[in-house]
């Protein structure tokens, strides 16, 4: 094998995953078809919850702004503004980050750990036994010629053109695109901030400064028909588009790169096939809204990274891959039809005001504004850690179970710290807050990958009574307990992260 995986794309999701795969022992090589970046940026920031495994890496530091990125308290749905905070802990996600400075934090961290990344590589075939085989084979054109490359697992992140998909035979079923939208970085331009966009009659822009004299603007005309993905735009097309929209003349300034996009809507009807998983873009594509598809390919990696390491290192079964598509796919579908909805009502001209209307009237309601913000900032995810459940929603008894562990300072062995910080390392955490006799021993065949830690909290109120959980890699609940027992623990262990290690 030339590696324990092999992934296509080295996008935000392609560089999250070989930092985790890095971080769980596995041997990473990933392909990526550009010579070199390209420096340009179709996204400018991520939702809440990248932010947050961000920070469970302890990456936030390397963005250059320590961990005060810009955040804001109001986002919107649809175009419609509402203020985040209603869900506690809850903002629309940090601002202003080109996705280009995102892969080159996240290239460098996966570098540095190890990861094996070749560019100028194009996958031109798949091997027919990744079905039922031991491994998947690759034929790969590299700068030194064609050559094939084998690994246990072969990973889809190249996009929602993806390629590695294609070969696969994983069907792709959605809407087609129904109207071209531009977005431009221009120069010479002084322009008003139009940050959570602004709806027109003959349209939508949106614009936002980037760096001294710079300026991104995205542009959705009304009746711009669907373009092929081989097309291309000009700059005088997307100044022609602005002025209908808004009246305003910017053809005199320039533009540091044009593109377009559209409101296509797919999922992959599988995220695994045999030894071929998808993750990212070639999972699921839509209108971009609010930086969402960034972040839920970073939130796929994290996911699947911790899983795969563990099941090709030979610390888990095979069937734990399993969750990955039970787990991520009914998220996917959710982004879809969130990104749909907001394109409805942001898009839909006069037509839609109606709809506008009630959304605003329905955003005064608490309840209303803590669901939007739940479904936008993806802080509302809760995964079936039990296998009960129904529909990625978990049916245990605690409130926390099968969510997201959120940060909250804890005092380990009389220092400060967080729970974020426990996580730093990629391992998963049982976290003992009321340092009960036995558990540190139930926990003790699992050392290496589970940390067992005795903390106190900053906010006993967050843990919402249990005395002890098990943290998952993702930072995600896998078992709780509020009686002081550890009934369930070796069960959750053995689920989560493989057999015990025999003495």
């Amino acid at each position: 094998m030339d590696a324990d995986v092999i992934i296509t794309g080295a996008g935000p999701t392609g560089l999250m995953l070989a930092g985790e795969l890095r971080l769980g022992g596995a041997h990473v090589i990933v392909l990526d078809q550009l010579p070199e970046p390209t420096g340009q940026s179709r996204g400018l920031g991520f939702t809440a919850r990248a932010m947050e495994i961000f920070d469970q890496r302890g990456l936030l530091p390397r963005f250059g702004q320590g961990e005060s990125l810009d955040v804001s308290p109001v986002g919107h749905f649809g175009g419609v503004q509402f203020d985040f905070t209603a869900l506690e802990g809850a903002h629309f996600g940090a601002r202003g980050i080109p996705q280009s400075q995102t892969e080159a934090v996240l290239a460098d961290w996966a570098t540095h750990l190890g990861a094996d990344i070749r560019r100028g590589c194009q996958v031109l075939d798949i091997a027919d036994g990744f079905l039922d085989g031991d491994h998947a084979e690759v034929t790969v054109a590299t700068p030194d010629g064609v050559r094939r490359l084998r690994a246990p697992y072969l990973v889809g992140c190249d996009g929602g053109k993806s390629t590695v998909r294609k070969l696969a035979g994983i069907d792709f079923p959605g809407t087609e695109a129904t109207r071209a939208m531009f977005l431009a970085d221009v120069t010479g331009l002084d322009l008003k901030p139009r940050y959570l966009g602004e709806t027109l009659p003959n349209g939508m822009v949106m614009a936002a400064p980037l760096t001294e004299g710079v300026h991104r603007i995205i542009v959705c005309p009304h009746g711009a028909a669907a373009r092929s993905a081989d097309d291309t735009v000009t700059f005088e097309e997307v100044a022609k588009a602005w002025e209908h929209i808004t009246g305003e003349d910017i053809s005199a300034g320039g533009a540091a790169w044009v593109s377009f996009f559209s409101d296509a809507t797919r999922q992959a009807a599988q995220y695994r096939r045999g030894r071929v998983l998808l993750a990212g873009d070639a999972a699921h594509i839509h209108l971009p809204a609010g930086g969402q598809g960034l972040s839920t390919g970073v939130q796929d990696a994290a996911n699947l990274g911790w899983k795969l390491a563990a099941v090709v290192t030979g610390r888990a079964h095979p069937a734990l891959l399993d969750t990955y598509h039970a787990e991520r796919h009914p998220v996917g579908s959710r982004l879809l039809m969130n990104t749909r909805a907001q394109g409805m009502v942001f898009l839909g001209g006069d037509q839609a005001e109606p709809l506008r209307r009630i959304l605003t009237e329905l955003t005064g309601h608490d309840t209303v504004r803590r669901h939007l913000a739940g479904i936008v900032s993806h802080l509302d995810i809760r995964y079936d850690v039990t296998g009960t459940g129904q529909g990625g929603q978990d049916t245990g008894s605690h409130p926390l179970l099968g969510r997201r562990l959120p940060k909250t300072p804890l005092t380990v062995s009389g220092a400060d710290t967080d729970t974020f910080a426990l996580l730093h390392a990629g391992h998963g955490v049982l976290l003992d807050l009321t340092a009960r006799p036995g558990l540190r021993e139930s926990a003790a065949p699992w050392a290496g990958r589970v940390d067992t830690v005795t903390a106190t909290p900053g906010d006993a109120a967050v843990f919402a009574g249990a005395g002890a959980l098990l943290v998952r890699p993702d930072g995600h609940i896998a078992w709780t307990t509020t009686d002081g027992d550890g009934a369930g623990l070796a069960d959750a262990l053995t689920r989560w992260f493989g057999p015990p290690a025999q003495a």
